[in-house]
């Protein structure tokens, strides 16, 4: 194995991580790639799932010590090693975990193009397991501040390297099926709870004790596991070399203006009005998904209260204790659905988005989601809990298929040289919608129950309609995003120029590379095993507890 620094012939021989030592070799099969992708977003996508941590941590003291000493701010919850952090207090870390996510994805994006995808890869896992280990570390030691730092800030680092690390590489692999190659890799990040919070739970129940709720263990062994997973995604990247194209694909010719064949470059891309009119867009379609995603539980357990457990004539504020915390469960397997369809939708919609192109994909989430949120009160009053969770399934969808669907938006108007940066810059789209969305929800909300609205349908009919306005303005924007003047495109000799270095270190007939347009050997078969079955388990026992919104 050659080690970084030594030299043959006068060049510098490059180092396991480097860009230039994953060059993919003449029959390297490209479908080796999106199970790379998974295996690294299935481990970050815990992120949605850490609120599993929060009650079992609340209790970290033991049951008899305060949730919180008398007057306490947060900075006392920073650092009190007497009392029991409230749930307030550590729901800091999901906040940081997205803002963290969105800048690291902007400030590192241009890095993570020159260094490539495997470099960027590790540094995700050592960032998101290593994280994980500072956190168990301020659970043993009662520290919060170090469960922000670990778990929040390191940790949201390596969500945001670990999450673009594949786009661009996916997008220049399967240049034929944009959308669904980043659909394949994206699903995954939304599907990382689905697999992480019933492992995490196990986890806990085996490590508790009656001194110990069993996080730290669960946060050190889980840190273990995804620090495999990860490397194991890292070093299973691969990249094209400098023009390569599958085999018996030619770039079709350009009947669609929206999708370009030239290069933008980082520095230039959001000096451009079309950069801004996608943020918007992006913004707008997860500001509404990411607010229906933080009510979904109180949402279904104040609308259809006693229906939910057989008791349809009592309403949410007339249930006892117990009653509420039967629907509370139920409305656990709500929330798990909505985690299915989100997934679902991130292949389901960038795929399509192949077919019908990304602005056309977007007009369809702005106004399948307008008519569907205008609606939802009147199923709310209708008491029909199918069509309910089936307009709110379809929701989420489209929030998920958003975030699958934009990267290949980005390299339709931008090119694919540095789409990897350029989304990475995007995503503080996401960071200001992960704020924007659930303040608006709860805030109105807040402003309901203040006037005197009970808990019901009512309390929730604002709320829609401001969410549906807002999409109404993601229209807009998607409608001026045009293709863009020559003047912002680089030209042919400096595109050269960049991938020279990836030329150079290639090797055989590009002709000769990958399989194609499709196909599945062996090896990536075993692959897909490897991320595919934990997928299935985990989308396994969320549809066993989701069954009970059903009875």
């Amino acid at each position: 194995m050659a080690v970084a620094g030594t030299t043959t012939g006068g060049l510098a021989d490059p180092g396991i991580l480097d860009r230039e030592r994953i060059i993919a070799k003449p029959g390297f099969n490209r479908w080796l790639v999106p199970p790379a992708a998974l295996a690294i977003h299935l481990c970050i996508g815990m992120a949605y799932g850490f609120s599993v941590f929060w009650l079992p941590l609340s209790r970290a003291l033991g049951a008899e010590t305060p949730a919180g000493c008398a007057d306490m701010n947060l900075i006392g919850a920073l650092f009190t090693t007497t009392c029991n952090w409230r749930v307030a207090d550590l729901g800091w870390i999901y906040t940081l975990f997205f803002v963290l996510l969105g800048c690291s994805a902007a400030i590192w994006g241009g890095w993570l193009e020159r260094v490539g995808p495997r470099k960027a890869g590790f540094v995700s896992a050592c960032c998101w397991c290593g994280g994980m280990l500072i956190a168990a570390l301020g659970v043993m030691t009662h520290q919060l501040w170090l469960m922000w730092l670990g778990a929040g800030v390191i940790g949201g680092i390596g969500l945001g390297l670990g999450y673009i690390s594949p786009v661009s590489t996916l997008i220049k692999w399967f240049p034929d099926r944009r959308g669904m190659a980043t659909g394949m890799a994206i699903m995954g990040f939304g599907g990382g709870a689905m697999i992480g919070a019933p492992l995490a739970n196990i986890l806990m129940n085996y490590f508790k004790t009656d001194t110990s709720v069993g996080v730290w263990q669960t946060f050190v062994t889980m840190a273990i596991i995804y620090f495999a997973f990860m490397l194991g995604g890292a070093f299973g990247y691969r990249i094209p070399p400098a023009g390569w194209r599958p085999e018996g694909w030619t770039p079709p010719v350009a009947k669609n203006t929206m999708i370009t064949t030239r290069h933008v470059h980082l520095r230039d891309a959001h000096k451009t009005p079309q950069f801004w009119l996608i943020w918007a867009v992006l913004c707008l379609n997860v500001s509404a998904g990411i607010g229906v995603i933080g009510m979904a539980s109180p949402m279904l357990q104040e609308i259809f209260a006693g229906s939910l457990i057989g008791l349809p004539d009592l309403t949410f504020s007339q249930l006892d204790a117990g009653q509420k915390a039967q629907i509370a469960a139920i409305a656990a397997g709500f929330a798990g659905l909505l985690s299915l369809f989100n997934i679902g939708g991130r292949f389901f919609w960038a795929s399509l988005s192949d077919k019908i192109g990304r602005k056309n994909t977007y007009y369809a989430f702005f106004v399948i989601g307008i008519v569907l949120y205008a609606a939802a009160p009147t199923l709310a009053d209708m008491g029909s809990k199918a069509l309910f969770v089936l307009a709110f399934g379809i929701i989420l969808s489209m929030y998920g298929g958003g975030f699958a669907t934009i990267p290949a938006y980005l390299a339709d108007i931008f090119g694919t040289q540095f789409v990897g940066a350029i989304h990475g810059r995007l995503l503080t789209a996401w960071a200001t919608a992960g704020i924007v969305g659930p303040v608006v929800v709860n805030y109105i909300r807040e402003a309901q129950i203040a006037a005197g609205v009970a808990p019901g349908p009512e309390l929730y009919s604002g709320t829609m309609y401001i969410l549906a306005g807002m999409l109404v303005l993601g229209i807009v924007a998607n409608a001026f995003v045009r293709p863009l003047s020559d003047k912002w495109f680089m030209s042919e000799e400096e595109v050269a120029s960049l991938q020279a270095k990836s030329a150079a270190a290639s090797a055989g007939p590009t002709g000769s590379f990958g399989i194609g347009k499709g196909g599945l050997d062996g090896k990536a078969v075993a692959a897909w095993a490897v991320v595919g079955i934990p997928l299935l388990w985990g989308v396994w026992v969320t549809l066993k507890s989701s069954l009970a919104i059903f009875g």
